[in-house]
């Protein structure tokens, strides 16, 4: 056998148990604990990564629904919108007294956090959801919608086989991992939350329509849906315990 094949046997191999182990370290869909039309709608949220594609929709959207909204990001330079209803807050979601301060008040977090660090050892989305339960317990914000992806929990492998076998494995490893953390955090919490789990992200228009539930996504092919849409489908979330504690995936 060539050393080449060789590599590409072994890269393989590592594949498929980096999947098997974000499907075990992400959360595992038991039963979705409601149905319907939420009994509040939250008039007033907060966005945690709001300079991020998904975040720059979700407060645009957010606004154009008529929510109050405040986004909390680290550069307030990178969210040049203006608008009578959105407050923006400067602060690293890493701090636990800014995050506080920034959730207090609010009815519910959406949160779309992220960053581009892949490759370092880093904490960021766990420790950063960490700070926002802690928060929302401790001020009565009874709501969290968080953006996570495919290829976690039980969706480990629905991401497309590029996906699965070069992308996750060869550049998000610890992007992944720390997402699955992330999940069992807001798992085990005392929120009300949903965790929502996107394919491939695009910046293509919103089309208004989007397919979404435990099965989303697939083995072969990589599902897509733009981050305009993936918007849309979190802030629906607020408003209908349809998917109220549980994960699911989100394509076009």
């Amino acid at each position: 056998m060539s050393v080449k094949l060789t590599l590409v046997i072994l890269f393989l191999v590592y594949g498929a148990a980096l999947s098997a182990v974000l499907s075990r370290a992400g959360h595992r869909d038991r039963i979705a604990r409601g149905e319907g039309d939420a009994a509040v709608r939250p008039a007033r949220i907060l966005v945690v990564g709001a300079t991020g594609g998904t975040g720059r929709q979700l407060v645009s959207q957010a606004l154009e629904r008529g929510h109050e909204v405040t986004a909390l990001v680290r550069d307030p330079t990178r969210l040049p919108l203006k608008h009578p209803s959105l407050t923006v807050i400067r602060g690293d979601v890493l701090d636990p007294g800014v995050v506080e301060r920034a959730v207090r008040g609010h009815d519910a977090v959406v949160s779309a956090l992220g960053h581009h660090r892949y490759y370092a050892a880093t904490s960021v989305l766990s420790s950063g959801t960490r700070n926002i339960l802690r928060s929302m317990e401790s001020h009565g914000v009874r709501r969290l919608v968080c953006e996570t992806s495919l290829g976690i929990g039980d969706s480990a492998g629905r991401l497309g086989l590029f996906y699965t076998f070069f992308v996750i494995p060869a550049i998000l490893p610890v992007y992944f991992l720390d997402k699955a953390r992330q999940e069992r955090l807001i798992a085990r919490s005392r929120v009300e939350w949903v965790i929502v789990r996107p394919g491939v992200l695009t910046n293509g228009e919103r089309r208004g329509r989007s397919r979404h539930g435990a099965r989303v996504g697939g083995v072969f092919l990589s599902a897509r849906i733009s981050r305009a849409d993936v918007a849309a489908f979190m802030l629906d979330q607020l408003g209908s315990d349809a998917y109220l504690g549980s994960a699911p995936g989100v394509c076009g």
